[in-house]
């Protein structure tokens, strides 16, 4: 073990968890007042229900001995025992085997957590409990092995995704779509104004979450060396660049660019260099992130036309992102960054890593809705996802947790 480079590990695995309540403060901003609070505590509820699951059994599926045909781990490290020297597959990497498996811990927590925004103002507090639970076992356990784990399939075809472009990206939009499609839209959406209660609030959340991506890309190089140096600077690169894009087309398309678009175009740039980082320049991070903020801008509009309501736009920004962020890796690759990865279409590669990079999302993406649609309907016919009319007319706070984020009571009194 390299005591350098596990402590690196570590030091991501706490940034990337960090990043779960500065998205908790991101959605919490974007609702209105009266649900802000069941947004968040969704998101905590992540943290802990994942954590404990990814111990006990979800860990062990995505990262344990291949049950074979690189479909799913076993249980040879469930609850977390048995880790030897390395992972299975992991050959020559020489950070702590528990410490990667702490750090990946990290990525599900906030993937599960991602779905929560598709789902505001209407999904009950129990229904969303089991949902991210079962979604965890069957839906990103599965995909993780299949990416991340170098015994997974699409890994030994050659597929790369640094970060997670599908496993985090690709699976939380379209799962989040197939969650929507069965919760059905809110009431009053689109006609009534649903607009967000504190865009401050917002921005402080996405300040931590920019913060924490560095921990998320960067320390997906499992090491401290030049690779994690490319994936940080690209982070901060394709961030700026997608910040920009996004406000370049609210400008263009709309006349007045706002902050939470400069917001929603920094996210959108991190999402489209997440399966990069570690593979491309600094020059094509600020293409992709550019592309990344320009193209999900465009994508988030999209659900009028359809007239699906993801809440906060998770399809639009994450499954859009990660499309845009793992076609243009199959093009932008150079090995000139990573000796491990892969030259792109444009870097002197072929058609083949093009292709197998736009397997992997096609999938990831057919996969996780599908699977994702069956568990809603499941929930659905069974505890029921959605709240009542009442309820939803009540708001989320108090109908599923009896508080209310803000209280005006009792201002200005004079106590006897």
């Amino acid at each position: 073990m390299n005591t350098v480079d596990t402590m690196w590990v570590l030091v991501s695995a706490a940034l990337v968890l960090f990043m779960t309540p500065g998205l908790a403060l991101f959605y919490g901003g974007m609702v209105r007042s009266k649900n802000v609070l069941s947004v968040m505590m969704n998101n905590l509820v992540a943290m802990s229900l994942v954590t404990i699951l990814w111990v006990l059994i979800a860990g062990s599926l995505a990262f344990g001995t291949d049950l074979g045909g690189g479909l799913i781990g076993g249980f040879s490290l469930a609850g977390f025992a048995n880790i030897g020297n390395e992972l299975p597959g992991f050959h020559g990497v020489m950070a702590s085997p528990m410490s990667i498996l702490v750090y990946q811990m990290m990525f599900a927590i906030i993937t599960a957590a991602l779905i929560s925004g598709g789902t505001v103002d209407r999904i009950k507090f129990p229904a969303f409990v089991l949902l991210i639970s079962v979604w965890l076992l069957l839906v990103y356990s599965p995909i993780a092995h299949w990416v991340f784990s170098p015994e997974g399939w699409l890994a030994k075809l050659g597929v790369l995704d640094f970060a997670g472009g599908t496993v985090v990206e690709i699976t939380s939009g379209f799962s989040t779509l197939a969650v929507v499609l069965v919760l059905g839209k809110r009431s009053g959406w689109p006609k009534d104004q649903m607009a967000p209660h504190s865009v401050p609030l917002s921005l402080l959340g996405v300040g931590i979450l920019w913060f924490g991506w560095f921990g998320f890309n960067a320390g997906s190089s499992l090491a401290m060396n030049s690779v994690a140096v490319h994936a940080f600077v690209n982070t901060q690169c394709a961030a700026a660049a997608g910040l920009l894009g996004w406000l370049i087309f609210e400008k263009v398309k709309e006349s007045y660019p706002t902050t939470l678009g400069a917001a929603s175009g920094a996210v959108a740039g991190m999402v489209a260099i997440t399966p990069c980082a570690g593979f491309v320049t600094p020059m094509a991070a600020l293409l992709i992130g550019l592309l990344g903020g320009l193209v999900c801008a465009m994508a988030v509009r999209i659900k009028f036309r359809f007239r699906y309501d993801d809440s906060l736009d998770v399809l639009g920004v994450h499954g859009v992102g990660g499309l845009v962020g793992m076609v243009l890796l199959g093009l932008l690759a150079t090995k000139s960054v990573n000796a491990a990865g892969a030259n792109g279409l444009f870097t002197g590669g072929g058609f083949h890593f093009f292709g197998v990079e736009l397997l992997a999302a096609l999938v990831v993406m057919v996969f996780s809705f599908s699977a994702t649609w069956v568990i809603a309907k499941v929930i659905d016919l069974t505890i029921g996802l959605r709240v009542t009319p009442e309820e939803e007319f009540t708001g989320l706070d108090l109908s599923q947790h009896a508080e209310s984020a803000y209280s005006m009571g009792g201002m200005g009194r004079i106590s006897s």
